[in-house]
């Protein structure tokens, strides 16, 4: 149990929901018979155990249901799910601010915790009088805060700010301020809600960095985010909710894969079975699309170390067009990574006669960093330019690693930086003592 930081066993919340009443309109005949006849009535409702026809209706719901996990000391863990899914409830009851209908949370080690912007903060005192406030809160002693105080304020960007209300802060100053204090005041761990949802992107970088700097030092941090780059950047394990309910706990890509497949409606391959509703025209229309491996099989979750083909079968249905089939590729940031255009030289300034023809273009293995590929799909004339058709993100693909064999990660456990990670030649030689190196040599 040492090394535990966080066990939840068969967790569940109910909440009851006010349906309300069904309004009903009375003519002043109703309401005079209604008033006269008033003492009667209410006798026979308090005999009858009923509130009549002016009931209010309820109904229950479960935020979640025998929710069942542990997460060791250090462990980063993302929390993702649709709206309504359970994950908020689940922080608030680890946080104790609510209590589980059934279950129950173990927690080892001071907890922080932001939750919503400025939760916690006293609207009427000033921003230091908050950081000392919301430190006392945390456990700390003065002295501790006060060797902490100026790293706050400097991470939060409000030194000008810091003496004034915040009542007079930005929604942005407010969140900056909250994540500062529950991040820089070394709580064992860390529960944070959507806070990137507030401020700028430089902002954005600081949050990340400063939780990754969190893990790194041992401290747990359980971070629940709408924003799927920063879950994959900061997490290498990810727990899926849905109707509260888990149905997905491990490792980050494979988690985010499931879900963005499930939530964009975006598979490994598409087939368009009516040609009239096919993207294209008069000349050319697409009929499948699809992610394969060198097996050719069609996945979702494609190894970042083998050659990754996007396939396109489309029917050319007018004779003496000199067609291009291209594909351009996107990570979940919608940042284009790059487009290409088919090269094949048996077709390359060659009319092509109607009939159905299949092109793949090839993607080298130890490319694409892992996450997320949206890949959109067209044909296009260049003489005179013309698009046929432009299908946008026509499927997805998740580009993961296994945890053994050779990749560019090497013994690194963290995800590594950049929109591609090639695995490229590096030597190395040992320069005797004494002797200058020979560059080129």
């Amino acid at each position: 149990m040492s090394d535990l930081a966080i066990k939840a066993e068969h967790l569940s919340k109910k909440y009851r929901i006010h349906l309300g009443t069904k309004p009903r309109y009375r003519t002043l005949r109703d309401t005079i018979s209604r008033t006269l006849s008033l003492p009667a009535r209410a006798l026979r409702t308090r005999s009858n155990g009923t509130a009549g026809e002016d009931e209010i209706r309820t109904d229950e719901i479960w935020a979640l249901r025998d929710v069942n996990f542990e997460i060791q000391r250090g462990e980063i863990v993302g929390i993702i799910g649709h709206n309504g899914a359970g994950k908020s409830t689940l922080l608030k009851i680890l946080t104790r601010i609510t209590e589980p209908t059934r279950g129950s949370v173990d927690l080892w080690g001071r907890v922080g915790s932001l939750l919503e912007v400025g939760t916690g903060f006293h609207k009427e005192l000033t921003g230091a009088e908050n950081v000392y406030l919301n430190g006392a809160i945390l456990g700390m002693g003065k002295t501790e805060i006060d060797r902490k105080f100026d790293e706050i304020v400097s991470f939060a960007e409000v030194e000008k700010f810091i003496y004034t209300p915040v009542k007079y802060y930005s929604s942005g100053m407010t969140v900056r301020l909250a994540f500062a204090v529950a991040a820089h005041l070394e709580p064992e761990i860390l529960l944070v809600d959507e806070v990137l949802a507030v401020g700028d992107a430089n902002f954005q970088r600081k949050c990340l960095a400063k939780m990754e700097d969190v893990g790194r030092q041992g401290r747990t941090v359980l971070f629940v985010s709408h924003h799927m780059p920063s879950i994959v950047r900061l997490c290498e394990r990810t727990i899926l909710l849905k109707q509260g309910e888990i149905i997905a706990d491990g490792p980050t890509t494979q988690v985010v894969g499931d879900y963005l497949s499930s939530a964009l409606g975006t598979a490994a391959s598409v087939t368009y079975d009516n040609p009239a509703l096919a993207p294209g025209n008069e000349v050319v229309r697409l009929r499948a699309v699809r992610a394969r491996t060198e097996t050719g099989e069609s996945s979702y979750a494609m190894d970042i170390r083998e050659p990754i083909g996007v396939e396109m079968e489309y029917e050319v249905l007018q004779d003496g067009h000199v067609l291009y089939p291209y594909f351009t590729v996107a990570n979940d940031e919608s940042l284009i990574l790059f487009t290409s255009v088919s090269s094949d030289p048996e077709w390359r300034s060659r009319p092509r006669p109607a009939g159905r023809y299949v092109s793949t273009g090839w993607i080298p293995g130890n490319l694409l960093n892992e996450g997320t590929m949206m890949v959109s799909v067209g044909v296009r004339t260049e003489q005179p330019y013309r698009n046929h058709f432009y299908e946008k993100e026509a499927i997805a693909f998740q580009v993961v690693e296994p945890s053994t064999g050779d990749t560019a990660r090497v013994d690194n456990v963290r995800r590594y930086k950049g929109v591609i990670r090639p695995l490229l030649e590096w030597e190395t030689e040992v320069i005797p003592a004494g002797q200058p190196h020979h560059h080129g040599g």
